[in-house]
């Protein structure tokens, strides 16, 4: 840092560069934090990930999977073996290339998805409401909004 200006290296004053590091440590913790509370037991976190990933991307090959994903095609394919034994996703034929599979949830993949975001979705509100004030919820609220100009072009 530049004890003249202020600027941390890079150009960008100490409080933006502060603030950077702070909300990747807060934003890294709340996720992690997140995804324990319903995070299912009989399931791996690679196995929750591709699971949501099926629920996201709707019909998909494991190859375009294991790409969106970031991993080997091998390792999806082992993760999606497990998910078919817990009867949470099926493949089928693509009716475009007989050669390939795609990869949809079932019904019962589906509900698991749904519980674990309504899992998720009322623990961080009773957090809320359980650890701040109305006054902090109202200054939470309006630096989420702050924060939502980081989302824009």
């Amino acid at each position: 840092m530049d004890h003249e200006t202020g600027e941390a290296p890079g150009g960008v004053s100490s409080s933006a560069a502060r603030a950077a590091r702070d909300l990747r440590v807060v934003f890294s913790r709340l996720r992690r934090r997140i995804r324990e509370v319903a995070q299912d037991e009989d399931l791996t976190p690679s196995q929750v990930s591709a699971l949501t990933l099926v629920g996201k991307h709707g019909a998909a090959t494991a190859s375009a999977l294991a790409a969106a994903e970031g991993v080997r095609p091998q390792s999806m394919a082992t993760t999606l073996s497990a998910l078919e034994q817990h009867g949470l996703i099926r493949r089928r034929p693509d009716p475009d290339d007989g050669r390939r599979q795609l990869v949809t949830l079932t019904e019962t993949g589906r509900e698991r998805i749904e519980d674990n975001r309504q899992v998720r979705a009322e623990w961080l509100a009773r957090a809320l409401e359980d650890r701040f004030t109305e006054a902090e919820r109202r200054t939470l609220l309006e630096a989420l909004a702050l924060m939502d100009r980081l989302t824009r072009p």
